[in-house]
């Protein structure tokens, strides 16, 4: 029996939400604002349901952009996106965005329609098997059904939030969507808790404190798990007490300000050698909260770690001396009444060393020319201190990794598990519609603008005013560099030049090219749209990369 027939055994006990209802009552009550999407047949039932829960729907011009967009929803606001797909092609062009999702540990809904159930298992036409397609890429794949609904939400959601977060992947067929809910129970399960520290002390293993003790140059390199859990003063505390400098994963940013006094630098962004020698050359590493999937180059350090995390240490990408799980900021907490009050590092030292760092980002400058660092360093001049950055990929997302600084958690917004270009425009326009009084900026290449420009569009149709910086170079410079150093000539990395100005005006945005730091200072302090993108084309000299990478 199709589900189109469960109406004749719904209990009477009140009128009966269909299907799609359940989900969008669901995603409203857990206080999901915003869902990201193309439509197709199966999912216009789930449409009039999110439209009569209130909740705003955002047509992208594609399935991954959508996804990319709730990506960046989920980044931002700690809850699972809500990405929507049709069937076939739709649920196909869904997949890199979920599986950008599962490594950068970010949760998400991504829902993708189905032909009904009851041709499912003998049809073909556009017909992909959902679980086959999305389990590689997903934290856990269901069909929603209307004697299942409510109990998969709950579960989809448990799974999409529990450490290490990341999507989850529901298919609504096209017979189920419109059909009376026998599971409508709506309850969200509570929030993520994290057991106490006070685990620690039962284990019996003080180990922790005397290498702590015994430190003279401790490093805190901290990572995603630190982030979810809130835990920059608790580190930056932790830091304080024992000495330790402080190095960030590139995905959290600001989560300890960059202007901390004993901030150090940011691993596997540019200039990456000058930090890994300085952690090499630490005595201790308290890894607190770090995901290994944010690293570029292989772990070849020879210094005792200790872990510390909500997890435990199963990558096993590091050796760790000891491991303590538990809630971050509880441990760090903790630490601080095992050791006492002292100062490693030098402050002489640790100047010594950000002035290397420093020298080593702005090497390769070209005199008279507009260098890419030219181009971040007057963005940031410019920008509040507050300003939310995005970033795409490429030689760009480097330079902003390290020379780009942030002062509060959630100040970079980039993809660095699966490191997906096409990721920093739908990730502007989501912060720009989540907090439209923050300044949003968005750095690409101009080949990731190839790949995201019609969602140029679907910003000014919102009437979002944010920036967006394009580095011009036409090329694709990460792998030309690596043609270069193997003495091939440029095959298959050359980008035809496109004007931007022009471009961004078909749009519905304002656009202007620049090629001086002059010219690109005079755009910076003259006036700028309110309700549309003003997209800024900066020919720069790409010599600088080849010094940098």
């Amino acid at each position: 029996m199709s589900y189109e027939g469960t109406h004749l055994i719904q209990k009477a006990r009140h009128p009966a939400m269909n299907t799609s209802e359940v989900i969008a009552r669901f995603i409203a009550r857990a206080g999901i604002t915003h869902m990201f999407g193309y439509p197709g047949d199966p999912t216009v039932e789930f449409l009039e349901g999110v439209r009569r829960e209130g909740g705003d729907f955002v047509l992208a011009t594609r399935e991954g952009m959508a996804g990319f967009m709730a990506q960046a929803y989920g980044m931002i606001t700690g809850k699972p996106g809500v990405a929507v797909s049709t069937l076939g092609p739709g649920s196909t062009s869904l997949v890199n965005p979920v599986a950008n999702a599962l490594l950068d540990r970010v949760p998400m809904l991504a829902i993708s329609g189905q032909i009904d159930t009851r041709r499912l298992p003998t049809f073909t036409h556009q017909v992909v098997d959902h679980h086959a397609l999305f389990g590689p890429v997903s934290k856990w794949c269901a069909d929603i059904a209307p004697h299942t609904a409510g109990h998969v939400l709950r579960k989809a959601w448990s799974i999409a939030l529990a450490d290490r977060p990341g999507p989850v992947h529901l298919t609504t067929p096209a017979d189920v969507v419109g059909a009376p809910a026998t599971d409508d129970d709506i309850r969200l399960p509570p929030d993520r808790a994290e057991a106490i520290a006070g685990q620690i002390a039962v284990a019996g293993n003080t180990r922790f404190a005397a290498m702590i003790a015994g430190a003279r140059r401790p490093v805190i390199l901290y990572g995603l798990s630190a982030q979810r859990a809130g835990a920059g003063p608790a580190i930056a505390s932790l830091a304080e007490h024992v000495g330790a400098a402080i190095v960030s994963s590139p995905m959290t940013k600001g989560l300890v300000s960059e202007d901390h006094p004993l901030f150090a630098g940011v691993v596997d962004m540019a200039c990456n050698q000058i930090v890994w020698d300085f952690l090499k050359s630490a005595d201790l590493i308290l890894a607190i909260g770090f995901d290994p999937v944010e690293l570029i180059k292989s772990w070849t350090l020879q210094v005792p770690v200790i872990h510390i995390d909500t997890v435990a240490n199963t990558d096993q990408i590091y050796a760790a001396d000891v491991e303590l799980t538990g809630s971050i900021p509880a441990l760090c907490a903790f630490l601080t009444t095992c050791v006492p009050q002292r100062a490693a590092w030098q402050g002489a030292e640790l100047a010594q060393h950000r002035a290397r760092l420093r020298a080593a980002y702005e090497a390769g400058r070209v005199a008279g020319a507009l260098n890419p660092t030219d181009v971040i360093a007057s963005v940031r001049q410019w920008a509040p201190r507050n300003a939310r950055a995005t970033t795409d990929i490429g030689s760009h997302k480097l330079l902003v990794g390290q020379g780009w600084r942030s002062f509060e958690d959630k100040a970079v917004l980039m993809s660095n598990g699966l490191s997906s270009m096409g990721f920093a425009l739908p990730a502007a326009l989501v912060s720009s519609l989540l907090e439209p009084q923050r300044e949003a900026i968005c750095f690409c290449g101009d080949g990731g603008m190839a790949m995201m420009q019609p969602e140029l569009r679907t910003a000014s149709a919102l009437g979002l005013a944010f920036k967006v910086f394009v580095f011009v170079d036409n090329a694709l410079n990460r792998i030309e560099l690596k043609q270069m150093a193997r003495q091939y000539p440029s095959t298959g990395t050359r980008i035809e030049p496109t004007d931007m100005g022009l471009l961004a005006r078909s749009m519905g945005c304002e656009g202007v090219t620049v090629d001086s730091q002059a010219a690109l200072e005079k755009v910076l302090s003259g006036p700028a749209p309110h309700d549309r993108p003003l997209v800024i084309g900066v020919k720069i000299d790409p010599s600088q990369y080849l010094a940098q990478f």
